[in-house]
This record gives C-alpha cells, sequence and structure tokens, in this order.
C-alpha cells in the first residue's frame, strides 16, 4: 500500500476515535492517548499527524462537517415524494440532530465556547454546515424564501430540531419528539401550503 494511502487511512482512524470518544466521554474526557489506543495507532505516529489535543480536535471538526453533510445528502435521497414527505423532512432532520455526529459536535460547541483556538476552528464549520443545512431543508420543503415569513419558518424548523436533539442528549425523547414532529408537519404544510 503507498504511503499516502496508509497516512490517509492513519488519519481517518484517528479522526474516527476522536468522534467517537467525543461522543462517549465528552470533550473533558478525550485525550490523545485514549484516542491513539482506540484507533490502534502508537502515540508516536498520532503525536506526528496531530501535536496536541486541539490540533487532533480541530481536524475531528472538519472530518465531522464532512461526515454530517454526507450523511444529509444521503438521507435527503432517500426522502419519499407526496402527502407523507413534510413529515419525512422532520424525520431525517430529527435523526440527524439525534446522532452520534450531532452529540460529538455538541461537545465541540460547548468547549469552544471557552477555548479562543477551538472556537477559531468550529465557528466558520458550523456556520457553514448551517447555512448548508438551511438551505438542503429549503430545497427538501419546496419552500419559496422570498415569501415573507417563509425563511423564519424554516430556521425555526431546524431550531426545534436542533433542540429536540439536546433535549435527546440527557434522555430518549424519541416518544415525545414524534408527536411534536407530527405536529409540527401540519403546521409547515398549512404555512407552506397557503405560501403557494
Amino acid at each position: 500500500m503507498p504511503q499516502e494511502e496508509r497516512t490517509r487511512l492513519m488519519r481517518a482512524r484517528l479522526l474516527e476515535a476522536t468522534v467517537e470518544c467525543l461522543v462517549e466521554r465528552g470533550f473533558s474526557g478525550t485525550s490523545t492517548t485514549l484516542v491513539s489506543e482506540r484507533a490502534g495507532v502508537s502515540r508516536g505516529a498520532q503525536l506526528h499527524h496531530f501535536p496536541t489535543k486541539n490540533d487532533l480536535v480541530v481536524a475531528a471538526v472538519e472530518h465531522l462537517t464532512h461526515v454530517r453533510g454526507a450523511e444529509l445528502a444521503a438521507a435527503a435521497q432517500r426522502l419519499p415524494r407526496g402527502d407523507r414527505r413534510t413529515r419525512a423532512v422532520l424525520e431525517m432532520l430529527g435523526d440527524h440532530f439525534t446522532s452520534p455526529v450531532f452529540t460529538a459536535a455538541l461537545e465541540l460547541w460547548v468547549a469552544a465556547r471557552t477555548d479562543e483556538t477551538l472556537m477559531s476552528a468550529v465557528a466558520p464549520l458550523e456556520q457553514r454546515v448551517g447555512r448548508e443545512v438551511h438551505r438542503l431543508t429549503v430545497d427538501l420543503l419546496g419552500a419559496d424564501e422570498a415569501k415573507p415569513g417563509v425563511r423564519e419558518l424554516v430556521q425555526a424548523t431546524l431550531d426545534l430540531v436542533r433542540g429536540l436533539g439536546l433535549a435527546n442528549t440527557i434522555t430518549d425523547d424519541a416518544r415525545r419528539r414524534a408527536r411534536i414532529l407530527d405536529q409540527w408537519a401540519l403546521t409547515l404544510d398549512t404555512a407552506l401550503k397557503d405560501d403557494k
């Protein structure tokens, strides 16, 4: 195997291990030693690629950005057409914001709040992800943001599912989340239909 491919695979293992550690142990419980062990990579190799925890976590933020985008794009391809589409879009978003990838991202947001270096890496990526998810949601719902109130309705939708994802980090909230999303789908269908 060429050296370049071995390097790419090693980095991928380290980044995946970092995400797993963030989900299971949080930011404060994630260490470069633990990540190295989980990835099956020597400490020296890990230090060669990522000399500090922040270097590792910043790379993980970028990795998470790509993973989150790919997961959403794949899920969007599987959405049905017709009457239940709005509810399916909400379920897709709800699944995304309750996934381990979101939990890892949440750990980074909280840590970045008080760490300037981490914030400088996290903030621009999260802004980009936010714009991409917003644009995707507009497209999937067939919403026309040129009409008054529609942009705010889409943003409220994203704030809702993000908040439900946050609530899910403390306790399994699936049953309540389903009822809320059912009702919000009706609200969106009515508002967007009136809008068209």
